[in-house]
């Protein structure tokens, strides 16, 4: 088998004049910039020097750079001698948008082809002509297609293929299969997000601590099955809330219904809650920086002479409430 396959990610060996597409900057000269289009297999294109902006260009280097992958709009093909003119200024802002959303569904369809590709040693561009340009043709974009796939067992994209073909087709083979299924499974199944409130939460009334946890219990309840609520402790007097959900506009609501039981709970034993930053979806990044957040005020607490061995400093800094905590930066 050939290593390193590859094949470009539509049926049409080349765009449409007019079509906005995905380049990637290769080389600048005097004339312009020399591209390759991504979506066709890295075939050559030049945007014309006249074409890079409306305004007048007084650096070629600052209106485009060597590297950068750029949404332009097809001017001319020439199939026979392969030129294809390009023009960056041309391209309107929804253009944009829509050409940006089109080369990454392409291009996530483009990586699992490839790796069924190499793990079945079927040949790439005949698993496109057999099965993703088809599925363009049939769904508008093989995409689409792969999605239905996500939430049952592909045998009715198999079925429809077939019947488009009017045949069976050879290379659908049980392995080919299996592996397009275990692919778009993977890569397409969507990944619960992770919501987040962060919250100073204080009561220095009688039994202060206790208040504190029935408070945090009373936001933990109104977890539901698709959005489950935990509160924990980052720091006196700095809390988290937080919840994995699929649906974000619903997260957001469970987290904020959560603050506001919390804030009528401590409010009942005269104790305060402030909302720091209001719920909203956090990344990985703000994970990391939380448990980095954490790790210092840890490492800073172990350094005070007689911390550890203090049960009533123990029980000041809120006892053996679980401090572990979801990622993220808390500014206060």
């Amino acid at each position: 088998m050939a290593h390193h396959q590859d094949c470009r990610m539509y049926e049409s060996k080349y765009p449409e004049v007019d079509d906005c597409i995905m380049v990637q900057v290769k080389s600048i000269a005097e004339m312009g910039a020399y591209v390759s289009l991504l979506e066709y297999n890295g075939i050559e294109g030049m945007i014309l020097l006249s074409e890079l902006s409306r305004r007048r260009i007084r650096s070629i280097t600052k209106l485009i750079k060597v590297g950068r992958q750029e949404p332009v709009m097809v001017l001319r093909v020439d199939k026979e001698k392969g030129y294809i003119d390009l023009s960056k200024r041309r391209v309107a802002q929804e253009d944009i948008q829509k050409c940006e959303e089109r080369f990454n569904k392409s291009k996530m369809v483009h990586s699992i082809m490839r790796h069924v590709a190499e793990t079945t040693q079927a040949e790439l561009e005949e698993l496109y002509k057999n099965i993703a340009w088809p599925l363009y043709r049939i769904f508008g974009h093989a995409f689409d297609a792969f999605k239905v796939t996500v939430s049952d067992d592909g045998e009715a994209i198999f079925k429809r293929l077939e019947e488009d073909k009017g045949e069976p087709i050879e290379i659908l083979t049980p392995e080919v299969k299996e592996a397009l299924l275990k692919n778009i499974k993977r890569r397409m199944t969507p990944q619960p997000l992770k919501i987040r409130a962060d919250v100073e939460l204080t009561c220095f009334h009688y039994d202060g601590i206790e208040h504190i946890k029935t408070a945090m219990r009373a936001a933990e309840a109104v977890s539901t099955e698709e959005c489950p609520v935990k509160m924990k402790l980052v720091a006196p007097p700095l809390y988290v809330l937080t919840t994995q959900t699929l649906d974000k506009n619903k997260g957001v609501e469970v987290l904020n219904l959560a603050c506001e039981i919390c804030a009528k709970s401590i409010e009942k034993n005269k104790g305060k809650l402030v909302v720091k930053e209001a719920a909203r979806a956090v990344s990985e990044r703000d994970d990391r920086l939380l448990a980095e957040k954490m790790e210092a005020l840890e490492n800073a607490n172990k350094e005070v002479d007689g911390d550890v061995d203090s049960e009533d400093e123990e029980e000041e800094g809120m006892g053996d409430i679980d401090v572990e905590a979801g990622p993220a930066v808390i500014d206060v």
